[in-house]
């Protein structure tokens, strides 16, 4: 039987530096057997006193640790994938059970157990709990972020959940935040949630965003908006920004000292000429791809993996299904990041609805 090996990058040094190889065996045992025959070096690793696989080893079967299945025993076909996992991380320990929860993340070479590691020791901070933050804040618990602040002051509309997969039927008029922790919970109990029923404002913003290590914002206001992009700048976090409007969506990075969005939209449109964000038709599926875009930034900037948005704007056209991006940039005049700011602290915040020339609706 060929099998796939997943190598994680302590024992690569011992498999010619290489991810992944191909295995040959009937069960486990037989694996075992045939890798340490081809890589010897790696069967000694493998091979603890008495010959048994060394307790601080685990071996995953298509994501299942063999001692829930048949242990040594456990029986392999052609095209499974094999991964072994050290349980040691940055002198930290998984569990067993989050070995086999993230046991498809800590598969990739660039994440490992150390990059989950550093996933549960991060903060988010995830300001609305509506159609961009519900799928946000899933995904950034079922990744397995170690804290998450949801910051919502309304409570559950009927006609929220069309949209908003935070919340349920029997949660209608619960505040949104008390939802949110609960079903967080049931996604993932490793997941510490800070529930904030409070808007933010000058008085609170830079107390709640210092406390994180990124900030998401789904809000559909831009008061929050240009409040929520002050205040990341001033307490130095990179924010990512997420938007919808009808059938386009809008997503962007800002990362301090790299632009704003006042770089991008230095004011705000007119009062008159918007619509409230009740006036506006959506399709629940827009948002849904918008936030997990968001959370997809979101562990990018945690994991410190490949180019994030910050200097791009993502535009998805979904009647097209078409992607587009456009470069943007730190303007040297902007108010508060550019070479001459007056912006020094946060001020006040004219109320405005959401604007269709800024694609801006948090669903």
């Amino acid at each position: 039987m060929a099998v796939t090996v997943y190598i994680p990058a302590p024992f690569r040094r011992l498999t010619n530096n290489r991810s992944y190889v191909e295995g040959h065996g009937q069960t486990v045992a037989e694996l075992l057997d045939d890798l340490k025959a081809r890589y010897p070096a790696l069967g000694d690793m493998l091979q603890g006193e008495g010959g048994d696989l060394p307790s601080h080893i685990s071996i995953y079967v298509n994501n299942q640790e063999i001692h829930s299945l048949q242990g040594e025993a456990t029986p392999l076909k052609d095209g499974d994938e094999v991964a072994v996992i050290p349980v040691i991380a940055g002198g930290q320990d998984l569990t067993s059970e989050q070995m086999l929860r993230y046991s498809r993340q800590i598969m990739i070479p660039d994440v490992g157990v150390a990059g989950q590691r550093k996933l549960l020791d991060a903060r988010v901070l995830v300001v609305g709990a509506g159609g961009l933050g519900s799928p946000a804040a899933v995904y950034l618990a079922a990744a397995g972020v170690g804290t998450l602040g949801i910051v919502d002051s309304d409570e559950l509309d009927l006609s929220n959940l069309q949209r908003q997969i935070l919340h349920h039927t029997p949660d209608v008029g619960r505040p949104k935040v008390e939802s949110a922790q609960e079903t967080i919970a049931r996604y993932n109990p490793d997941v510490r949630v800070i529930p904030y029923r409070e808007r933010l404002d000058a008085a609170n913003a830079l107390e709640i965003v210092g406390q994180y290590d990124v900030v998401v914002g789904a809000v559909d206001n831009f008061d929050t908006r240009y409040l929520l992009n002050d205040a990341s700048y001033l307490a130095g976090k990179p924010y990512v920004d997420g938007g919808v409007f009808l059938f386009e969506g809008q997503v962007t990075v800002f990362i301090p000292g790299q632009g704003c969005y006042r770089c991008l939209f230095p004011a705000p449109p007119p009062a008159e000429v918007v619509p409230k964000p009740s006036q506006v038709g959506l399709l629940g599926t827009l948002p849904g791809v918008i936030g997990v875009i968001e959370a997809f930034e979101a562990l990018k900037l945690i994991l410190g993996l490949g180019e994030s948005l910050a200097g791009r704007l993502l535009i998805f056209d979904a009647l097209a299904m078409e992607f587009r991006q456009v470069r943007t940039r730190r303007d040297p005049q902007c108010p508060l990041c550019g070479d001459a700011p007056t912006i020094r602290e946060l001020g006040e915040y004219k109320a405005l609805s959401s604007s269709p020339l800024a694609g801006r609706d948090e669903g």
